[in-house]
C-alpha cells in the first residue's frame, strides 16, 4: 500500500508544481494585468515578454524550467527510496510527463495553461541532456533567421525523440518525447494557422522594442 500511496502522491505533487501559473503571476505583479487577455493570451514566457517586458519574461521561462527539473531531481530522487520496485528512469520520465502536463493543464487556470515548451526543456535537461543540446541548437538555427518562437518551438518538439534516438536513450524516454511531440504540435494549432496565413507574432530579441504584430 505504501509505494502505491507514494506514486500517486508524488504524482500529485509534480501536477501541482507543474500547475503553478508562473507567466499569470509575473503579469499580475509586474503590471497588475492578466496575462491571458492581453497580448496572444498565451501564459508562457514568450507573451509575458511582449507584454511585460525582457524580466517578467526571463523570470518566467528560467521557473518554468526550475519546475521541470526540480520534479525529476530533486522530487524524484526522494520519493523513489519508498519505490524499490519501480524503474528509476520510467519513474523519472512518468514524473517529467505529469509535471509538463500541469504547466500545460493547470489546476490553478481552469486547467488551462502554456504550451509546455520551458517545463519540457527542465525535464530534458535533467533526462536526457545531450539531446537536449541538439534540440536547443535546432530551435536556434529556426529561430534566429525567422524570428518565429512558434516555429522553432515546433522544431524543437520534433528534435526531441529523433534526439533522444541518436544518443540510444532508453525506450520510456524516446516515447516520452513522442508524445510531448504531439502534444507541443496540438498546443501550437493556432500557431501553425496563423504562420500559413503570414499573421504569426514575431519576437525580435536584443532590440530596445519588441514588435508585435497581432
Amino acid at each position: 500500500m505504501l509505494p502505491f500511496f507514494v506514486f500517486i502522491l508524488s504524482s500529485l505533487m509534480a501536477y501541482l508544481i507543474g500547475s503553478i501559473p508562473t507567466g499569470f503571476l509575473m503579469t499580475k505583479v509586474f503590471m497588475g494585468a492578466d496575462i491571458r487577455s492581453t497580448g496572444s493570451g498565451n501564459v508562457g514566457a514568450t507573451n509575458v515578454y511582449r507584454v511585460a517586458g525582457k524580466l517578467p519574461g526571463f523570470l518566467t521561462l528560467i521557473i518554468d524550467i526550475a519546475k521541470g527539473i526540480a520534479v525529476v531531481t530533486l522530487m524524484a530522487d526522494f520519493f523513489y527510496r519508498y519505490l524499490p520496485d519501480v524503474d528509476y528512469i520510467f519513474y523519472k520520465t512518468f514524473l517529467g510527463l505529469i509535471v509538463v502536463l500541469g504547466h500545460i493543464y493547470s489546476v490553478f487556470l481552469k486547467f488551462k495553461g502554456g504550451k509546455g515548451v520551458a517545463t519540457t526543456i527542465g525535464v530534458t535537461a535533467a533526462l536526457a541532456p545531450l539531446a537536449l543540446l541538439v534540440s536547443l541548437a535546432v530551435w536556434l538555427i529556426v529561430f534566429i533567421p525567422t524570428n518565429y518562437v512558434s516555429l522553432g518551438s515546433l522544431a524543437f518538439g520534433v528534435a526531441l525523440p529523433i534526439s533522444a534516438l541518436l544518443f540510444d536513450k532508453p525506450f520510456y524516454i524516446v516515447i516520452f518525447f513522442v508524445i510531448l511531440c504531439v502534444i507541443n504540435t496540438y498546443k501550437h494549432k493556432d500557431n501553425i494557422k496563423r504562420l500559413l496565413k503570414g499573421e504569426e507574432n514575431k519576437t525580435i530579441l536584443f532590440s530596445r522594442k519588441t514588435k508585435l504584430m497581432r
